[in-house]
């Protein structure tokens, strides 16, 4: 039985002609080469486009958390003062939920206690800190100086 086997196998290999023994190992070798410099390009790229992801999600927590502030002093007719944004009673019912991409987020009353003005901060998981006020869009915070308007 074990010559009959070794027979037919022998009978298979000799089959095979020189176009298909297969790939040789300086093939095998420029294919890894080129995988490994298609992954050297693509992996900083990606991270690149997740960092980007995550300063936008921010973003839309900002723009959130200014919306619903806006909503809560409308209501109450009364400033909010300084606190830690997720303490503020009720800002959670105007559609406030911050998101795992926020590191920080601060709320900071400015002016007189009856102004209406006030600046919201906010720090990415990737380091970069965004703010808003009532009266300007979202800003990246320059890394040299604090912003003119509010500091957080």
């Amino acid at each position: 039985m074990l010559t009959r086997l070794l027979a037919s196998l022998n009978l298979r290999r000799a089959r095979f002609t020189e176009n298909q023994r297969g790939f040789t190992l300086i093939e095998l070798l420029v294919v890894v080469i080129i995988i490994g410099i298609l992954a050297a390009i693509a992996i900083p790229i990606y991270l690149g486009v997740q960092n980007n992801a995550k300063d936008a999600n921010v973003k839309s927590d900002l723009a959130n958390a200014k919306t619903a502030i806006i909503a809560l002093q409308t209501e109450t007719g009364a400033p909010i003062a300084t606190a830690t944004l997720g303490s503020i009673a009720g800002i959670a019912s105007y559609g406030y939920t911050q998101s795992p991409n926020t590191a920080s987020i601060s709320y900071v009353h400015i002016g007189a206690v009856t102004d209406p003005t006030f600046c919201i901060g906010a720090t990415s998981a990737t380091g970069v800190q965004f703010y808003v006020t009532d009266l300007l869009g979202i800003t990246k915070q320059a890394t040299t100086a604090a912003p003119t308007t509010c500091t957080f």
